[in-house]
């Protein structure tokens, strides 16, 4: 183990949250040299059977736990630090990143619905990881509806919209489960979902509103072509709007 480092805090924590684990490292700020890391695997893995309470699931679908992304913060974190003989006060800030799009329905204070008693025997209530594709019967449809309305944002995702990103899941949700759609208050990438945990701050990171969210000119697809793709889906559009941040930008 690495002898404690005395002087100013000169340090900061990345946290890589990946498929099936999650990665913290501790970069000195002067060289960039990496001074500690530590992995830690999720309980649940990728969720492609069964939910942890048994539930089946359809195919082609790919879900996590909330918690394991927690379980990262609560172990990988420390860890790291123990390996780099860094003290949490020499820590200057932190940042994370996430598979995208991953995406997850919350209440408005960020509690996940996966979370609430009565919704964790209910599929849609859990994240929906990146190579999650059972939404693809809602995503040509998402690119049928947006060609035939000459939606000017399509161009730039080369024409197609994919199953993995924000639309085409949340519309899966109202669809197969509309009950969770109302619960929902909020959906959100995992990314802030995590930075919303970490500093209380709930923030949307520009790449990933831009990308996958489809936000382009200031604002998502229009309440207009999301009625036309189900008359209750422009309830998503406060649901996924919120205060944007720069990649790299301070959150809280």
């Amino acid at each position: 183990m690495a002898q404690p480092v005395a002087g100013p805090p000169r340090h900061v924590v990345g946290v890589d949250f990946g498929t099936l684990s999650g990665r913290a490292v501790v970069v000195d700020v002067a060289d960039g040299t990496v001074r500690g890391e530590a992995v830690h695997p999720y309980r649940n893995g990728v969720i492609t059977e069964r939910l942890p309470d048994g539930t089946p699931l359809p195919p082609d679908g790919a879900l996590q736990h909330p918690d394991d992304h927690r379980e990262v913060l609560r172990v990988a974190v420390p860890a790291a630090l123990r390996a780099a003989g860094v003290r949490p006060g020499d820590v200057c800030g932190i940042g994370v990143d996430a598979t995208s799009c991953t995406m997850l329905p919350t209440l408005a204070d960020g509690t996940p619905l996966c979370e609430l008693p009565d919704l964790a025997g209910r599929p849609h209530a859990y994240p929906k990881l990146w190579k999650h594709h059972a939404a693809q019967r809602q995503a040509a449809r998402i690119n049928d509806v947006a060609t035939a309305r000459g939606e000017r944002w399509l161009p730039r995702y080369g024409g197609r919209v994919s199953a993995e990103w924000q639309l085409a899941k949340a519309l899966e949700v109202l669809q197969e489960d509309p009950a969770v759609f109302e619960r929902a208050e909020r959906f959100i990438e995992a990314a802030d979902w995590l930075v919303w945990q970490l500093c209380g701050r709930e923030t949307r990171n520009v790449p990933a509103a831009g990308y996958k969210g489809l936000r382009q000119d200031g604002r998502y697809p229009s309440a207009e072509f999301l009625r036309a793709l189900h008359p209750r889906l422009d309830g998503l559009l406060p649901r996924v709007d919120g205060p944007l941040v720069p990649a790299g930008a301070r959150a809280g």
